[in-house]
Parts: C-alpha cells; structure tokens; sequence
C-alpha cells in the first residue's frame, strides 16, 4: 500500500490557486481600469469621503494575515494547538472584516450614496468591495478547510498544503483589499 506522501502530488492543484489568483487580479485590475476610463471620461471621481469602517476593516485584515502567518509557521514548528488557535483568530477577523464592509455600505446609504442612483462611480465602490467580499468567504472556506483539517488525523503533508493554498489565497485578498482601498481613496 502507497504512503499518502508517495501518491499525494499538490502541484496541479497549488496551480488551479495561482489560476485563480491571477484571473482575479485581471478581473479587478479590469474593474479599476473601467473606473479610470469611466472616471476620466467624466471628468470627476466618486466624490466621497470613504466611510472610517473600510479603514478599520484594512487594519483587521492585516492582523488576519498576521495571525495566518503565525499559524503557517506554528504548523512549521509542528506546534499544532499554536496553529489551531492562530487560525480561528484569523476566521474571527475575516468574519469581522465582512461585518465592518456591511457597516460601510451602510454608512455610505446613510449619506445617499447608493448602490443604484445617478452616480456609476459610487456604484463601483460596491461591487468592488462586494467583489472582494465574495472572494474573503472564499478565503474563509479555505481556512476553515484547514482548520479542520488540523483537527483530523491527516497526514502532515495534507495538513502543510492546506496551509499553504489558504495562506497564498488569504495573503493575495488582503493585498487586494489594500490595493483597491488605496485606489479608491486615490481617485475621489
């Protein structure tokens, strides 16, 4: 019978993550591109003070990464109640982080910036964050998936490469998350 570590190959499946991650950074660089056009076209950004909770939600998903970090090297240093700990403080913060977008748009309907009106460039900082959110519940079910996993018999190579996939994938949405927080703040 073949060890787990004989048979088990993560390379086809560690690209299908770079292939999302690089499909979705077209996608939003594409998104951000229209904004430019559509704003320059225009001759005006979206015009509005962004709501203090995306500043709060940045700060969160940086600890998230922080803490996603400390559990990769925690697993690493075979330390795994460490690791299980780290990794449901970072699903604490990512569901934090979901939590505090809904408070922004909220604050943003609460001064008349709606999701559907006159304005397309504020109707952009919607999907685009609606956008992103779709991909940090996609980043949760990867970490809950190794959360699990860690506390399964699983084998230490499985265990490693759930870490890793969620870690490239958490790690790329936050930097997304900064990167359009960044642009929009720019582009008022």
């Amino acid at each position: 019978m073949a060890n787990i570590q004989d048979t088990f190959d993560p390379k086809p499946r560690k690209f299908i993550v770079w292939l999302f991650v690089v499909s979705s950074t077209i996608m939003f660089g594409g998104f951000t591109s229209y904004y430019l056009v559509f704003a320059a076209s225009k001759g005006k950004g979206h015009g509005l003070v962004l709501p203090d909770a995306f500043i709060y939600s940045s700060l969160v998903i940086i600890a998230s990464s922080i803490t996603l970090m400390l559990a990769s090297r925690a697993l690493r240093k075979l330390n795994f109640s460490l690791q299980r700990r780290m990794l449901w403080i970072t699903v604490v913060l990512a569901i934090s982080f979901g939590f505090m977008q809904f408070n922004a748009w909220g604050s943003m309907v609460k001064t008349g910036a709606t999701l559907v009106g006159n304005n397309a460039a504020i109707s952009f900082i919607y999907i685009v964050s609606g956008m992103h959110l779709l991909h940090i519940i996609a980043g949760v079910a990867l970490i809950i998936s190794t959360l699990v996993g860690s506390y399964k018999n699983i084998p230490l190579v499985k265990s490693q490469f759930r870490m890793e996939i969620a870690s490239i994938f958490w790690h790329f949405i936050d930097i997304l998350w900064i990167y359009l927080y960044v642009f929009l703040l720019l582009n008022r």
